[in-house]
């Protein structure tokens, strides 16, 4: 055994032995609390000792400099900041820095370490972070242990880039966020949720499909009445967005009583929620359930402490100032538009760049704001708000017929119905479940097994690749209703294959497993099927 061994093992003797001492003389019941006490406090002690022997400590002063041991977040990029307040009605557009963002498909699992499998040392004590944590006064309960730790020490020290930017763009969100949380009854902290779902990035795309600063799945979305159509996605509204979490995380409280609960349901849905609350035996503590959360979920609570802990005490950490803080208009004028408008004819006229018309109003997809179907909202920094008035009419019918060509119009809707029905694939990884993946990607459990042609019972492997919708709609199963037209020949029930039909949809809508279906005629998940072509789909 080497020495490094042999110290951690005697140290781990002497910290124990009075525990378990102590615990001979407990009834059960006290016995079982003192042993989960004495077990975190032991975890906490042995990662201060393993970094201490193994020589992993960490200067505060020389963070930036462990590259080896820093999640990279360079993807995440802005192209610095965006000065509104020097600019004036007619400055030339190219000679402004622009905040938008290069990056749009930024995954949201990005922003939550995964504790599990990822361990940090810092040199700042647990005294200090329980301390600092007590401090905070928030009206969310704060739990802390090794895994909370994790997130803070994340957060503060292991990736500089991306909290100096979030920091620096949360000077102008945060309070907007706040505000809203505030007119619900709820706590102003939620905000820091905005974080860990899209690091503050109004346009961020998961790879499920989920959009905007708060991350809204589709079905979601429509859900909490948000606007999503062929040239309109609230869900990249960061202030229609933030209503919209608010009314989610408020109905999530009701179900749950529990903020914990809450967030973690914001993250897999409250079916999943619901499911680890009974694997723990009905226990509705955040730790008791922590091992039946889906992987990706655990993360999330313990994330949202670090993401707070970032906001609270960031002037503590020097090399954490906001990088170039975003300099967002001091005040913003907003318009009910009724008639169509594009982007460009705003610019054209009142020397607004069209890069900072997007910054402020990110929902409208297509750089149209289609005011002839119902009233929309433009946002517009003040000192271009006197411009916008006079020129009014010149906006309007500027190259109207270039802009609003049917054709054109046309196009856009085509592309947005073709998107909507585009189905993804989720290839599984170790330690998924099922009902985690519905989670994950806000679809229900019922729907990701009919798509796959599987069953509660049905084993998933890593490396499977399982097809998702989008809009969580799916294939069609009929157009003439939910049964399947089959006939009957030969000691065989046959169904004749559709335009549009998978194998997957079929073996649903016969009723049999696709296992069933493949076996019967000779395929495989990834057999071509075609119109006309008969499948077996019983023995009579």
């Amino acid at each position: 055994m080497s020495l490094k061994n042999r110290l951690t093992a005697i140290l781990l003797i002497s910290l124990m032995a009075p525990a378990i001492a102590q615990a001979q003389f407990l009834k059960p019941k006290e016995n079982k609390k003192l042993l989960k006490q004495q077990i975190e406090l032991l975890t906490r002690q042995v990662d201060s000792l393993k970094g201490i022997i193994e020589g992993g400590a960490i200067e505060l002063s020389d963070t930036t400099d462990y590259q080896d041991n820093t999640v990279s977040y360079e993807e995440f990029s802005l192209i610095d900041s965006l000065i509104f307040q020097d600019a004036t009605p007619g400055s030339n557009p190219d000679s402004l820095l622009s905040i938008w963002y290069n990056e749009r498909n930024i995954p949201m699992e990005r922003y939550i370490i995964e504790s599990d499998s990822v361990e940090f040392f810092s040199n700042i004590p647990d005294s200090v972070y329980i301390e600092k944590i007590k401090k905070m006064n928030s009206f969310i309960p704060i739990p802390y242990n090794h895994i909370v730790r994790n997130q803070i020490i994340a957060y503060t020290e292991k990736m500089p880039t991306f909290s100096k930017k979030v920091l620096a763009l949360s000077e102008y969100y945060l309070p907007i966020f706040e505000e809203i949380f505030d007119y619900y009854g709820l706590p102003k902290e939620l905000k820091a949720m905005a974080i860990i779902e899209s690091g503050l990035n109004p346009v961020a795309v998961s790879r499920a499909r989920a959009k905007g600063m708060w991350q809204f799945m589709y079905r979601t979305a429509l859900q909490y009445n948000l606007n999503i159509n062929s040239y309109v996605d609230e869900r990249l509204d960061p202030i229609q967005a933030t209503h919209a979490a608010a009314k989610y995380l408020r109905d999530a409280y009701t179900i749950f009583g529990d903020w914990a609960l809450a967030i973690s349901s914001y993250n897999c849905g409250s079916g999943n929620v619901n499911k680890a609350i009974r694997r723990a035996g009905g226990s509705k503590e955040f730790w008791d359930i922590y091992p039946y959360l889906p992987r990706e979920t655990r993360g999330y609570v313990p994330a949202f402490v670090g993401a707070l802990y970032l906001l609270s005490y960031h002037n503590e950490y020097p090399y954490l100032t906001p990088e170039a803080p975003v300099k967002m208009p001091a005040h913003v004028d907003t318009f009910a538009i009724r008639k169509n408008l594009h982007f460009e004819q705003i610019a054209h006229n009142i020397g607004i760049s069209v890069e900072n018309l997007r910054l402020l109003n990110p929902q409208y997809v297509h750089d149209i704001i289609p005011g002839n179907e119902k009233e929309y909202i433009l946002r517009l920094p003040y000192n271009y708000t006197a411009p916008f008035i006079d020129k009014q009419d010149s906006i309007y019918t500027y190259k109207d017929s270039v802009y609003f060509n049917p054709i054109v119009y046309n196009k856009i809707k085509q592309a947005q119905a073709e998107s909507q029905s585009t189905k993804i694939y989720h290839k599984v990884r170790s330690g998924e479940t099922l009902g985690g993946i519905a989670g994950k990607y806000r679809v229900s459990l019922k729907n990701l097994l009919r798509w796959n042609g599987l069953t509660q019972r049905s084993i998933i492997r890593p490396g499977q690749r399982l097809v998702i919708y989008r809009n969580g709609a799916g294939p069609s199963v009929s157009s003439s209703g939910s049964k399947a037209t089959t006939t009957k020949s030969g000691g065989y029930e046959y169904y004749t294959i559709r335009k549009g039909d998978t194998l997957s949809g079929i073996s649903y809508k016969c009723g049999v497993s696709l296992n069933t279906l493949l076996k019967l005629n000779g395929l495989t998940k990834n057999s071509k099927i075609y119109p006309g072509k008969k499948l077996k789909v019983r023995k009579l």
